[in-house]
């Protein structure tokens, strides 16, 4: 066990971190309920039918979608954009899908690489781009979900205040899902880049996020 720990010390802290920040805004989340349909003249409702509303959903959903989406784009852009600096960048000479030998493809695979590395043609196709595309269907799957969410928690709303429901179509553009999806997408993008610049002039020893302490801020692709 204290093995398994030590060697999967990032997955199981941030999976444990994850699920306590899950409880603490379920709990906070359903006390704010509360407070919304009493100031309004409705009953409270349990823990339970919280946990199970689309009010809930909506609010998990919209966050999860957005960090599927940052690492998406950055899987994908830095295939081909650089930041010269930046350990979280590769050299500008490697712009671009690289060659099967730097890659460790087709006959240029080991005897240990990943079956679907050594057999060539749509199975490899796949395989080079499997990360990208689990992120993309990871956050279009998310998306969705805020999409349904945010429609059912939208249309609660309106009838209770005696308007009228929105299709789904209809919610899709509406201020409401865009409002929820562009704030959550603008602070990904200012993370992301605020993490490619500040890491080609600022370090943090022994992180594989930065550059060694005393390497020069022009070196790129290089941890410590």
């Amino acid at each position: 066990m204290k093995r398994f720990l030590r060697e999967n010390g990032l997955s199981v802290g941030f999976g444990l971190l994850f699920l306590a920040a899950l409880v603490g805004q379920a709990f906070t989340g359903h006390a704010h309920t509360i407070a919304k349909r009493v100031e309004h003249g409705f009953d409270p409702i349990s823990l339970g039918q919280y946990l199970t509303s689309s009010d809930f959903a909506v609010d998990v959903a919209e966050n999860w979608q957005s960090e599927y989406l940052q690492f998406f784009l950055y899987v994908v852009a830095t295939v081909w954009l650089v930041q010269r600096g930046s350990p979280e960048s590769k050299p500008s000479s490697e712009i671009g899908t690289e060659s099967d030998e730097k890659q460790q493809v087709g006959r240029f695979a080991s005897a240990e690489s990943p079956k679907w590395a050594k057999t060539g043609g749509w199975r490899t196709a796949v395989f080079s781009w499997s990360l990208g595309l689990a992120m993309l269907v990871l956050f279009l799957a998310s998306w969705t979900a805020q999409l349904i969410a945010g429609r059912a928690s939208y249309n609660d709303d309106q009838l209770s205040t005696f308007q009228d429901p929105l299709t789904l179509g209809e919610y899709l553009f509406s201020a409401d899902f865009w409002n929820r999806t562009l704030q959550n997408w603008q602070s990904e993008f200012l993370a992301i880049a605020s993490m490619a610049v500040l890491s080609v002039y600022l370090r943090q020893r022994g992180s594989p996020e930065s550059k060694p302490v005393g390497a020069p801020h022009r070196v790129t692709e290089e941890s410590g």
